[in-house]
């Protein structure tokens, strides 16, 4: 079955998910040859590894906490906060608590 993306103009509720984020998996919302959006789910002691993006990457967290793995050092995300990372900036994502974060990704091009 193909994933709903969202079509120009159509509303996407990204409100927190509550008791369904334990359950919750991951969701494209949409991708364009120029960006892409994602409800990623990280639940506790998940850990997204090491990884690059070839595009420029901004996570803002929904609901829950993540640790985010940077060069610098790690840095904890928290409901209502944003990051903004460079293209291909090496960085992890562990959950801390189950989290749902909206990931946007622009590629250059």
């Amino acid at each position: 079955m193909a994933l709903h993306h969202a079509e120009p103009g159509e509303i996407v509720d990204l409100r927190p998910l509550g008791e369904d984020l334990a359950k919750a998996r991951t969701s494209a919302i949409v991708r364009t040859p120029s960006f892409e959006a994602v409800r990623l789910v990280v639940p506790a002691g998940r850990e997204i590894p090491v990884h690059k993006v070839p595009g420029r990457i901004m996570l803002h967290c929904l609901e829950g906490r993540v640790q985010l793995g940077l060069t610098e050092g790690a840095k904890d995300l928290r409901a209502g906060e944003w990051l903004y990372l460079e293209g291909g900036e090496a960085h992890s994502v562990t959950g801390l608590e189950n989290a749902s974060l909206l990931l946007t990704i622009l590629f250059d091009g």
